[in-house]
C-alpha cells in the first residue's frame, strides 16, 4: 500500500480542521489548565483533538485512536492514529510560533504517515519515512560533515540535566557553531526543511515522538532514542543529518 497516497488527503482534512480552532484562540486570553504531570492543556488543545477525533471516527470506524489529551480507543487496532493537537502548548500559550500539530499514522504498530502542521504559518510537513514534502515541495535535511558546523536545538534545557547525562550534553554544545531551545515538533521541523542539523528530546511520551519519525527518515535523516536504538520503543529522540547522528550518539551515549 502506498500510505501516502492513500491517506495524505485525510490527514490534510485533519490539519486544516484542526487549525482553524487553533488559530482562534492564539493570542487569545483563555483559561490555562495544569494536568496531572502539571503540563498544561487549553481550551484549544481539547476542542482541536476532540474534532480530529471525530473525523476518524466517521471516516475509518475501524481504526484506533491514541490522543494525549482524551487517551486511547481499540489502541490494538491495525491503524492507529495518534495525535497531539498542540506540541509545544507552552508556546503557544506564550504567543510563541513554535508548536504544531502532530498526526501520526501507525500501521500495525510501525509508524507509516507523519504530520507536523503549524497553523499561523499555514505550512503543512508530511513524511511517509521515503520522502518529506512541505506544502507538496520535498524537502530534505541539509549535508553538514562537521559538528563545527552545525545547529544543535533543544526543547528544554532543564531537561538534559533532569532525564540525561547533563556534562555530556555541555560537551556537544561546546563541539556544535549555534545551540538554541527553539523547540517542540517545530525543532524537528527545522531539521527536516534544511534550517537545522540536530534535534534532541531527552524525554518524550508516544504522541510527541510518532509523527516525527516517517518526517525525519522522509527527509533523509537518522532518528533514534538516546542509546541509537528504535525511537518507536523509546522515550528519548536524536534525530540529526546522517553525517553526524553518529558523532551526536558518539557524544551522548
Amino acid at each position: 500500500m502506498n500510505f501516502l497516497k492513500e491517506f495524505q488527503p485525510f490527514c490534510k482534512l485533519l490539519a486544516d480542521n484542526s487549525a482553524e480552532i487553533i488559530r482562534k484562540y492564539f493570542r487569545y486570553p483563555m483559561n490555562i489548565e495544569n494536568k496531572a504531570d502539571h503540563s498544561p492543556v487549553t481550551i484549544a488543545d481539547k476542542k482541536a483533538e476532540e474534532l480530529m477525533r471525530n473525523f476518524i471516527s466517521k471516516e475509518f470506524p475501524d481504526h484506533g485512536i491514541i490522543g494525549e489529551e482524551f487517551g486511547n480507543e481499540k489502541s490494538d487496532a491495525d491503524f492507529v492514529w495518534v495525535l497531539d493537537p498542540i506540541d509545544g502548548t507552552k508556546s503557544f500559550i506564550c504567543g510563541a510560533i513554535s508548536f504544531g500539530t502532530l498526526i501520526a499514522l501507525l500501521y500495525k504498530n510501525e509508524p507509516v504517515i507523519g504530520v507536523i502542521n503549524q497553523p499561523i504559518l499555514n505550512e503543512f510537513l508530511i513524511g511517509d519515512n521515503k520522502v518529506c514534502l512541505l506544502n507538496e515541495s520535498k524537502v530534505h535535511v541539509r549535508e553538514k560533515n562537521n559538528l563545527s558546523e552545525a545547529v544543535l536545538l533543544t526543547t528544554d534545557h532543564l531537561n538534559i540535566k533532569k532525564y540525561q547525562n547533563a556534562e555530556k550534553f555541555d560537551k556537544l554544545i561546546n563541539s556544535v557553531w549555534l545551540y538554541r531551545n527553539w523547540g517542540d515538533c517545530y525543532g524537528y521541523y527545522l531539521l527536516a526543511t534544511s534550517f537545522a542539523d540536530i534535534m534532541i528530546d531527552p524525554i518524550m511520551s508516544v504522541w510527541d515522538t510518532m509523527a516525527l519519525i516517517p518526517i525525519i527518515r522522509g527527509a533523509g535523516g537518522i532518528i533514534t532514542d538516546f542509546n541509537g536504538n528504535d525511537p518507536v520503543n523509546g522515550n528519548s529522540i536524536i534525530a540529526a543529518s546522517p553525517q553526524l547522528h553518529s558523532k551526536v550518539l558518539d557524544i551522548l551515549k
